[in-house]
């Protein structure tokens, strides 16, 4: 049988995907060749590639001077990417920092630009949370504003999109597709692939026209924006199996309805989880309820001695990859597009059953 898998990635994938990926993975449509031994070159390849990109803007209706990247490296490559493509005509830029992620893109960003940061992160009522956007200190000529809309690790999102004036960019590595998005309302965003998109090694960057000709003269090739959309995101090899896994997503996405669809999925699951955890003396959950996310959901038992032995019997209980990021200990469930209702139920069906053996 398979398990539930709640691994922050990479993550879960649907099971029709891989259903079918495994059906066309010796003969892709009657070729005789898996799609891994075709030429990214070749016209059944493109086709391919242009159906995935033609599928993703209908679910995110991007408009149409927005260029829609397939690219390679992770977003943390794009940590270096975004500044050398955007500082190009001015060199500052802010950082909204609420966590580790949004840490790590800062810390990157530093070494090419004039990098405010603007730190977000507080507690409200003894738990974590973001600032009102009243309490930043914006500045007035950056060339960007760039956020982590999803904290993954610390389990944090925001509640809206920030309102800035210059063009906003955003890590929606693990909140991408999960609920309806404006995408008019950014110059760029980016995310890894490994999360709610297809497995890892393939990166999409959705950027608008107007910041394609703002990068640093010293930008590598590869990296250029401008350059890959003039390319159709291949200036050299992409990352061909992955490009088409994610294509299988979004055809399974568009089949359950769409973005909107899997929100309302995405709100029951969490809603049932943090349900479950705001009921229980064992189990706590350390954001608070404005800025909690409906992706990643960390979690700590009242006594954590406790810890190595709930991992162990979740597992034994087909509850895979629980544990919380090596950073901060504790649980972490990943409930992203993929993980059904009915896994979520099994993991709180399991949780109140460990809280009574143990509590």
């Amino acid at each position: 049988m398979r398990a539930y898998n709640f691994c922050a990635g990479p993550a879960a994938l649907p099971t029709a995907v891989l259903e079918k990926a495994q059906q066309e993975m010796l003969d892709w449509h009657g070729k005789g060749l898996s799609i891994m031994e075709m030429s990214h070159r070749s016209k059944d390849y493109v086709a391919v590639a242009e159906k995935a990109e033609a599928d993703l803007r209908q679910l995110m209706n991007i408009p149409e001077n927005y260029k829609v990247l397939f690219l390679q490296g992770g977003a943390s490559l794009q940590f270096s990417a975004i500044p050398l493509n955007l500082l190009g005509k001015n060199n500052k830029a802010d950082y909204i920092h609420t966590g580790i992620w949004s840490e790590k893109s800062t810390k990157e960003a530093q070494r090419y630009g004039d990098i405010n940061i603007i730190e977000a992160g507080t507690k409200i009522d003894g738990k974590l949370a973001i600032s009102a956007q009243s309490e930043w200190n914006l500045s007035k000529d950056a060339a960007y504003v760039h956020y982590a809309d999803n904290e993954t690790i610390g389990g944090i999102q925001f509640a809206g999109i920030p309102q800035v004036e210059a063009p906003l960019v955003s890590d929606l590595s693990s909140s991408i597709l999960s609920a309806p998005l404006d995408v008019s309302k950014f110059g760029l965003i980016y995310a890894g692939a490994q999360k709610n998109i297809g497995p890892a090694g393939l990166t999409l960057v959705i950027v608008r026209d107007d910041l394609l000709d703002q990068a640093k003269p010293e930008i590598p090739s590869l990296l250029q924006y401008g350059s890959q959309a003039k390319n159709e995101s291949m200036v050299n090899t992409p990352a061909t199996y992955a490009w088409y896994l994610s294509g299988l997503v979004f055809e399974w996405l568009l089949e359950q309805g769409g973005v909107e669809v899997m929100h309302q999925r995405n709100l029951e699951k969490a809603k049932l989880l943090y349900g479950y955890i705001d009921s229980s003396d064992f189990y706590a959950n350390p954001i608070f309820e404005a800025n909690r996310s409906i992706m990643n959901v960390p979690f700590t038992l009242a006594d954590d001695n406790l810890d190595k032995l709930f991992l162990k019997e979740a597992e034994e209980n087909h509850l895979l990859n629980l544990a919380g990021h090596r950073s901060v200990g504790g649980m972490r469930a990943s409930i992203y597009n993929a993980v059904p209702l009915e896994g979520v139920q099994a993991l709180v069906n399991f949780m109140d059953d460990f809280a009574n053996n143990h509590g």
